[in-house]
This record gives C-alpha cells, structure tokens and sequence, in this order.
C-alpha cells in the first residue's frame, strides 16, 4: 500500500509539474486574439464527432462556426502533450504576424486552463492528402491547369517565408496534408508547429530532426543541420506527387515502382520521365510543361543541397521565366543510399524466398554488407530521437 501511495503522490507531483510548465509557456502569447472555451465549444456543438476533419499527432481538427457567423477551422491540441504545447507555441508565434495568399490564416487561440486550441480560417476542400492522393472519393477535378497553379501557389508561398519574412522560416514540415485547399482550389501551407525562424546571417541550425518520412531531405536527417534546402527537397517531393497523382512512397506496388523518386529518377535516365504524368489526365496537358515540372522536381532533390534552387528561382521556372533545359540535373539524395540501407531487387528476391513474406522486407531488415540492419530502427527512432 506505502509503495501504491508513493506512486500515485509521484504522479500528482509530475502532473502538477507539468501544468506550472505548461501556464508558464503559454504566457508567452502575446498579440493574439484569445477565444473563450465555452465559445469555441459551442461553435463546434461541443466537439462533435460529426465536425470533426482532421486528426494529428498531437490533437484533433473540427470544422466550426464563431459568433460572428465565420466558418473556422480548430485545432484542439491533446491535454497531455508536453511537445504538442511546445508546437502549439511556435505555430503562434510563426504565423500570428505573417500574411500571404498562400499560407493559412491563424485567427487566434484559446489557452483556458489545459485547454490549447489554436482557430484558422476554414478551408472547404482540405489537403491534398485527402482529395488527390487519397483513397477516398473526391469529387475534385484534378485538371492540368488546377495541379499547374497548386505547385506555384506553394512554391509562393514558400518563397514567401524563405526570401521576404524577416527572419526566414523555414517549414520542416512540407508535405502533402499540410497543404490545403481553399474552395477556389488555392492551395494554403499549414501547420508550422516544427517551423524554425532562419535569421539571414545563419548558414544552417542544428536541431532535433523533426519531418515525414519520405519527404525528409538526407543530409538533414543525418547531421541535424537545418537549412532552408530541406524544405527546397521536401516540396521537390510534393511536386512529383502532385504531378504523378500518386504518393511518394508504396509499398503495396512492385518493389520496383515503390519509391516514386527512385522511380522518377531511373525514368529521367531512360529519357521516359514523361510517362510519370497522372494517367487521370487522359492526355489532357501539356507534355513540354508536364516535363518541365518533374525536372523541376528532380532539381530540387538532388543529393547535393546546393545544387537545389532557391525557391524564388523555382517559382520563375514553374512559370517559365527560367529555361529548366539549360539546368543540369544529378541524382536525387536518398536516406537510404547514406544509410547503406538499401538493397537490390535480387538481394530482396532471395531474402523473400527465404523468409516466404517478400513484405516484410521494406520495413524491417535491410542488408548492409555482412551486416543485417533495422531500417525502421535506424532511420526513423535513432535519427528523430535528438534533443533540440
């Protein structure tokens, strides 16, 4: 019973903890318009599993409507999320005094005892995670000329906070369900709880690895160094998705068609690149200008971060103020190819005729010389698993 006792003093020590840290954190806000709890509860008629549109790692999205008759997208942030009021702090901070067409409107907060909830404007037709890559039913028309103005309106936008905002920011967070859809299909950059602020005298930061597998620029992933050419690499990523019409990484497909800047990459060489673009399309695009963007994309992975244009550069040869032709492209970087983690499609082929689960590969043992390796392990819990 003594021992039981202890404990449970511990963990009321621990909370209490927690909840001095947590109200000394959030005082910082500043210049923010706060929301009453009670007003925000009744906006979403009291967080109902019927508004709700989103879920993250650290709370849920409901779609609601403030007093003022304003559709407005809340963020609610998990209670018990030490990291999550860490991010909810930063998102403010970021976003609270920066404008632009193309990035998400922060109309305030709420920060009533545990509660942390962050209040965007509502954006009717969600990511591009949901509409076009999603498995889902869409009734979106993913034209040519709408996947055109998507990747210029986040390349702006990007450009934006790299070039013009002072000091820069970079992301860290590019990906596609962090870019959502207003009704007139303008796309808006969202969550920038891992943002970092870049003053312009600073050539890289070095942090806590913070991202999305598959979007996540190598170099950074190994050394912890932050430059604004991770995000130039993630949105390279973005664009061969939005162009493809498929995700950047899966695994259900042959091994070979798996890793779609692999695949872009080996099509590039063979001179076929092209036949990357979305077959939905039905022929209907322009090839020259469909070509040009999975250069472009191409460009902006390469494995050497400074071969990878500024994002201001990207926006004048997404709008073909820069001939892409004159630009020589290298090989894309890949975690992996650093890693040593990668295997060959013989090498997968004899492993699976031994273990009998050809799957099983892709997220566990990945061969390195004599050496057999975790690839999930590896990569993914000892690369994230950094302090800042």
């Amino acid at each position: 019973m003594t021992c039981f006792h202890l404990f449970f003093r511990r963990k009321r020590a621990s909370s209490a903890t927690h909840r001095v840290e947590v109200n000394k954190d959030v005082s910082e806000i500043q210049d923010t318009n706060l929301y009453g709890y009670k007003d925000l509860r009744v906006a979403t008629e009291n967080f109902s599993p019927a508004n709700k549109i989103g879920q993250g790692g650290f709370g849920s999205v409901y779609k609601g409507t403030l007093k003022d008759g304003t559709l407005a997208a809340i963020k609610v942030l998990s209670a018990d999320s030490r990291q999550g009021v860490r991010e909810f702090l930063t998102e403010i901070n970021v976003i609270k005094d920066i404008k632009h067409e193309n990035l998400v409107e922060l109309y305030g907060c709420c920060v009533e005892g545990d509660h942390r909830i962050l209040v965007y404007g509502y954006l009717e037709n969600n990511s591009l995670a949901q509409t076009l890559l999603g498995r889902g039913h869409s009734s979106i028309q993913f034209n040519w000329q709408t996947r055109r103005n998507i990747c210029i309106g986040v390349a702006k936008g990007l450009a934006f906070l790299h070039e013009e905002v002072q000091p820069h920011i970079v992301h860290r967070d590019i990906k596609a369900s962090n870019i959502l859809l207003d009704k007139d299909l303008t796309p808006k950059i969202s969550d920038f709880g891992l943002a970092k602020l870049f003053p312009a005298n600073l050539t890289h930061i070095s942090t806590r690895v913070a991202g999305t597998e598959g979007y996540l620029a190598p170099e950074y992933a190994i050394r912890g160094q932050l430059t604004r050419k991770a995000d130039i690499y993630s949105f390279g990523v973005l664009l061969l998705e939005i162009v493809s019409g498929r995700c950047n990484t899966n695994r259900r497909l042959p091994y070979e068609e798996q890793y779609l800047l692999e695949m872009a990459w080996k099509l590039y060489e063979r001179g076929k690149l092209v036949e990357l673009v979305d077959a939905s399309l039905n022929g209907d695009y322009s090839v020259e200008e469909a070509h040009r963007y999975l250069k472009i994309a191409l460009l902006c992975t390469q494995d050497m971060p400074k071969r990878r244009p500024s994002m201001s550069t990207l926006v004048n040869m997404l709008i073909g103020e820069i001939d892409v032709n004159k630009e020589e492209i290298s090989k894309p970087g890949l975690l992996s190819d650093l890693l040593g983690l990668r295997v060959d499609k013989g090498e997968k082929d004899k492993a699976s005729a031994v273990s009998g689960d050809s799957s099983k590969l892709d997220h566990s043992s990945f061969s390195s010389g004599n050496m057999t390796t975790s690839y999930a392990t590896m990569t993914f819990n000892s690369i994230f698993d950094r302090s800042n």
